[in-house]
Formats: C-alpha cells, sequence, structure tokens
C-alpha cells in the first residue's frame, strides 16, 4: 500500500472544456460566452466526490469562471478546499510580458478575493507555463503577495516544461520574497522523467501503472506528488469541438469515460490533502524543517536560468 504518511497535493484546475490551451487559437476568447458552459456541474460532481472520500484539495480557479459563477467559488471554500489563482483569461505566460502577466494575476486574485474575503496566496499558470522563457513570473508572484506555486512541469513537451528542474517542492528567494514551488510529478526513469501528475497523462496510461508510479515517489523518493485534474475530464458527454489539431483534439478527448472511476479508485488508495497541507508536512520532515532554497537573480536571465536548474 501507498505510505500513509505522505500527504499528496490533490489539485483541480477550474476552467471549462472550450478554454484549454490546445484550442485557444481557433477559440478567441471573446468568443467564450457564445459556448455552453458545463464547468459548474462538473466541479460539482468533483466537490460529490471529495465529499464521499473525506478529501480537500487545492482549486486553481480561473478567473473568468469565478466572476460569472460566484456562487461555485463559494462552495468550493465552504466545502474546506483552498482556492487558488488559475489567471483570469488562461493565456500561456511565456506569450506574455511581465506586464500584461501582472495585470492578469491581480485581475484573478481581486475576483477570487472580493467573493472570498480573504487573502489568496497559490496560483497555477496555464498549461504549467512557466518556463526557462518564463522565469521572471516568480518575481512578480513574490511581489504580489503569492507564497505558494505550482506552474513547473520538469519534463520535455511541446508546450511547457523545465526538464531539469527540480522533482520535489522546492523555495525560490526573489527580492520581493519567497515563494514556494511544488512541481507536477515526474518519475525518473533513466535519463528521462516520465510524466504521471494527472491530467491527460492519467487518461493515457494504464491506472495500475500510475498507481505504482505513484506509490513509488511516496514509497521510493520518500516524498508527496501533486495530482492535478480538471472538472471538464469527468464530462464524456460534453460537446464534441472541431477545432484545434488533430493532437489537441485526441489529448482533450481520448478515455474520457474512464476519468471518473479512476479518480475514485485514486482517491480510496492514496492520502491527499490541500497543496498547502501538502508542503508544510513535507518541509517538516526535512532537515531544519525547510525546503531546499534556490537564489539570486539570475532566474530571470535564460542563460544563468539554464545551468541554475541542472
Amino acid at each position: 500500500m501507498p505510505d500513509a504518511e505522505v500527504i499528496n497535493a490533490l489539485t483541480v484546475d477550474v476552467e471549462d472544456y472550450f478554454q484549454v490551451t490546445g484550442f485557444e487559437r481557433d477559440i478567441p476568447r471573446d468568443h467564450w460566452e457564445r459556448f455552453e458552459s458545463r464547468v459548474v456541474g462538473n466541479t460539482e460532481r468533483v466537490l460529490e466526490l471529495l465529499a464521499e472520500c473525506d478529501v480537500h484539495a487545492t482549486f486553481f480557479i480561473l478567473g473568468w469562471v469565478a466572476e460569472r459563477f460566484p456562487e461555485l467559488v463559494r462552495a468550493i471554500d465552504a466545502a474546506g478546499h483552498e482556492a487558488g489563482s488559475h489567471s483570469y483569461w488562461h493565456r500561456l505566460a511565456y506569450r506574455l510580458t511581465p506586464d500584461e502577466f501582472r495585470a492578469d494575476l491581480r485581475q484573478s486574485r481581486r475576483v477570487l478575493e472580493d467573493l472570498l474575503g480573504k487573502r489568496v496566496s497559490a496560483f497555477r499558470a496555464p498549461s504549467f507555463s512557466i518556463t526557462l522563457q518564463s522565469l521572471w513570473a516568480y518575481d512578480i508572484l513574490a511581489d504580489e503577495g503569492f507564497t505558494l506555486d505550482s506552474s513547473v512541469f520538469p519534463i520535455r513537451h511541446d508546450r511547457y516544461g523545465i526538464p531539469h528542474a527540480p522533482r520535489a517542492p522546492f523555495a525560490i528567494e526573489t527580492p520581493g520574497g519567497t515563494v514556494t514551488e511544488f512541481p507536477a510529478t515526474a518519475l525518473r526513469l533513466g535519463k528521462l522523467n516520465v510524466p504521471v501528475s494527472g491530467g491527460g497523462y492519467f487518461r493515457f496510461l494504464p491506472y495500475e501503472i500510475t498507481r505504482q508510479a505513484l506509490a513509488s515517489v511516496n514509497r521510493r523518493a520518500g516524498r508527496p506528488f501533486v495530482f492535478y485534474i480538471h472538472p471538464w475530464e469527468l464530462d464524456p458527454r460534453q460537446p464534441r469541438l472541431t477545432t484545434g489539431t488533430r493532437l489537441s483534439r485526441w489529448r482533450h478527448y481520448f478515455n474520457l469515460t474512464a476519468t471518473y472511476r479512476r479518480f475514485a479508485c485514486l482517491l480510496s488508495e492514496f492520502r491527499f490533502g490541500r497543496l498547502s497541507d501538502s508542503v508544510a508536512h513535507h518541509a517538516a520532515g526535512l532537515p531544519g524543517g525547510r525546503l531546499p532554497m534556490l537564489r539570486g537573480p539570475a532566474l530571470n536571465q535564460r542563460s544563468q536560468a539554464i545551468g541554475l536548474w541542472k
């Protein structure tokens, strides 16, 4: 059985099926209102399952969604879950200027904090888009009061990834303060990092392989993993879009009918908590009770940053 002493981080990226990065070139953001929204019902299904399993999670909520469905945000908070920002417009961080990133971050945080009446300090960039080209985002996150992030994927991918990034939680010291990063989980196999964190990878791989890989992170690596899921992944009846590339459509629709069952099994087999709970529990077991720290202004200079992450 997986290690019951480890608290793994469960995260939910609250966005609708038509807002995914793979479709953005064909679905302008000013057309979002034209689509049937299914995010409320799908997220409520996630909330019901978590309640049945007595599990709390971190919900990274798109600001656009929060502004239109405020009761959904309040329901997430009332159930004891942690609310974080998933940006407002779901734009890739490395395609924005620092000023655009800051403005979007402030807009999403303002919506969430006005609804909840409390500070929001956790963030996940759309599609894990803090890469070597956008490490400057950490400075802005710290400046804006964000202390917890999960926007790095230590793998090679056509849209994201920092292959040499640490695979365990770590802290980054910036001029504006410290940001804790919990990277999406990848298992080291030979010279490669293999993604096992959730999302499409959860649908593509046989469940038993995913279960064994995540158990290995707990037992052999002695650390928690972070798992992520989108509410639309529990919705096989969602409208079938014909936009995007064949690859994007395949990634999006593959094996949706199995997600709910697999997700329920996962919740029963591992110990989960909010992202902040997982990080705090993990740090408490490290020497000095602290996460490894990366320091220095090199974070916003690509040539130096490459060496920093190796």
